[in-house]
């Protein structure tokens, strides 16, 4: 929308929203840095716990053991990733198995589809669109 657009006023003027908006938006930063520093100490003490607990389990060959504060379980977690999508996808092409990918759409890659072919629209899309503010820290304070 313009500047000029007519419509009713807030009753704060526009600058000193921003102003304040900008400040909130500050301190909120702030608050995210000291809490993911602090998180981070906390979560480097937890895993040098992690790694001796495990080497405790894996001296006892034990997948868990019970203490006075809780019990302590060893299992194993697995991770998988391709590095080879075009192989990857033929090979779920193949074996019908669609299920091992996960069911989202790539945001960014929609909307430029749709906005390159207006006339197709897939069966069972939904969409959610809403109007959002954008405060952009002015160069001269």
């Amino acid at each position: 929308m313009d500047d000029d657009v007519q419509g009713e006023q807030p009753s704060v003027p526009l600058d000193k929203l921003t102003g304040i908006y900008i400040k909130i938006r500050d301190s909120r930063a702030d608050v995210r840095r000291k809490y993911e520093a602090c998180d981070k100490e906390l979560e480097e003490q937890m895993q040098v716990i992690e790694d001796q607990m495990l080497d405790v389990c894996k001296a006892m060959n034990a997948d868990s053991i019970r203490t006075p504060y809780g019990t302590i379980i060893r299992s194993v977690k697995s991770r998988y990733w391709t590095n080879d999508w075009d192989s990857m996808y033929n090979f779920i092409e193949e074996h019908s198995a669609f299920a091992l990918l996960e069911r989202r759409l790539h945001q960014t890659h929609m909307k430029e589809f749709l906005s390159e072919n207006p006339d197709l629209l897939p069966m069972g899309l939904n969409v959610d669109s809403e109007y959002t503010v954008v405060v952009r820290r002015s160069k001269e304070k």
